[in-house]
Order: C-alpha cells, then structure tokens, then sequence
C-alpha cells in the first residue's frame, strides 16, 4: 500500500515562510502528478499547486502565484511546497496528492492523498 506523509506545517507570521514536504512510500513504478491542496475552516478544498512529471509542467492557484513554489525530487519520492510572503487567508489544512501507477503487479493507476498538516498564519 502507498502512503503519503506530511510534515513541515505550523505557526509563522505574516510575511513568513514556510516549506512542507510530502513523501510516498511503497510500491512505486511512477509518479505522475504530485500537488499540494488546502482547506480552510468553513471552505471547500481547493487546489494550490501541482507539478507533472512530463515535462515538470506547473499549476498554481491565483491566490498564491508568485509567493509559492511546487518542486519534486523524483530520488526520494517527495514533493515540496515552499510558501514565502505568507499571509493570514493562507491559514489552512495542506493536502498532498500523487497520482501514480502502485505495485505489487499487477500494477494500476491509484491517487493517494497524505494526512495533512495544519499551516496558521498569524501575529
């Protein structure tokens, strides 16, 4: 079974930043897609940032263009969201997802979603 496990969420003030990290484990041929989504109190999940593989072709939400970036290191399984200029309305629950192909053989084409880690904003 593939997990996803996430760190690097917490406290940090406005204009902080902040780097969270995001790594599979298990039986992997190939990841896809990784992204990163978050959800506020009261809102729905929205997407944040997301990488290809293919080409490293990036996405990122308006709110957030210019302040974060997404990357990847395909070695150690793990994608990365580096947040700088944080501001209090990106106070949110962050959300990896990979889409990837999953062993044992045969393998097959899964999406799998990490625990989340709480990201505040705040003075």
């Amino acid at each position: 079974q593939v997990q996803l496990v996430e760190s690097g969420g917490g406290l940090v003030q406005p204009r902080g930043s902040l780097r969270l990290s995001c790594a599979a484990s298990g039986s992997i041929f190939g990841i896809n897609v990784m992204g990163w989504y978050r959800q506020a109190p009261g809102k729905e999940r929205e997407l944040v940032a997301r990488i290809t593989n293919n080409g490293g072709i990036t996405n990122y939400a308006d709110s957030v263009k210019g302040r974060f970036t997404i990357s990847r290191d395909n070695a150690k399984n793990t994608a990365y969201l580096q947040m700088n200029s944080l501001k209090p309305e990106d106070t949110a629950v962050y959300y990896c997802k990979f889409t990837l192909v999953a062993g044992p053989i045969p393998y097959k084409y899964v999406e799998v979603w990490g625990q989340g880690t709480l990201v505040t904003v705040s003075s």
